[in-house]
């Protein structure tokens, strides 16, 4: 028996987010939205998504709705929407610490990937969804930097192997903090992760291979 709040909503939970985003995929990839015909910006064609997907959990759920102060779209979820275009699989993320590539990025996020198509007869798009995917904060890290310090690991390395390591790989710390994260590897083995992850101002977090593996590896769940 599912829980009832006020109005008569639902508590919202990983599982019944997963479920809504089915749903949302397979309607919105059907729905011609004259307002987005012609529109080449990315962010705009996001931002669209993002704010409809979340009216219609609204319409249905009792939570929290995340803001940029809070960082994240589900912060009791701890879970962040990602909107792409599957031509160029990207998105930008708040930088925090260069340990988010060894560890993830502390939430889990929920990426859609659509491929726009625009209709000239009747002056409308739509936004055909190829892929849904769930990634688990715990493989929200990058692929290259966890692959490559668990074959040092592997290997007996120790902590100047690592910073070493770090080193090579231009990870955003000095001495000092890549001698406090070895250490931390050192003592937690980091779990591979799936994102690439590349150095910015802001992360910029690409997806081809959450695609590739989704529904094949541990912790990337193909939702639709």
């Amino acid at each position: 028996m599912k829980l009832r709040l006020r109005d008569d909503k639902q508590r919202l939970t990983v599982d019944s987010l997963k479920s809504e985003a089915r749903a949302f995929a397979k309607r919105e990839s059907a729905h011609r939205e004259k307002s987005l015909f012609g529109v080449t910006d990315g962010k705009a064609v996001g931002t669209y998504l993002e704010h409809k997907f979340q009216e219609s959990l609204q319409a249905r759920y009792d939570y929290a709705r995340g803001n940029s102060a809070k960082g994240i779209d589900f912060p009791k979820l701890g879970v962040d929407i990602k909107v792409t275009s599957i031509r160029q699989p990207q998105s930008s993320c708040p930088f925090k610490s260069a340990r988010q590539k060894v560890f993830g990025l502390g939430y889990s996020l929920l990426v859609f990937v659509y491929d726009k198509k625009d209709d000239r007869k009747t002056k409308s798009a739509t936004l055909i969804i190829k892929h849904v995917i769930f990634v688990e904060a715990g493989r929200t890290s990058d692929f290259q930097t966890t692959s490559g310090i668990r074959k040092i690991l592997d290997n007996a390395g120790n902590q100047d192997d690592l910073v070493a390591f770090m080193m090579e790989r231009f990870l955003p710390v000095d001495d000092i903090q890549a001698g406090d994260l070895a250490k931390e590897i050192l003592q937690k083995r980091p779990d591979v992760g799936y994102l690439t992850i590349s150095n910015a101002l802001q992360w910029r977090l690409q997806y081809t291979r959450v695609i590739e593996k989704a529904g094949n590896v541990v912790g990337v769940e193909r939702v639709a």
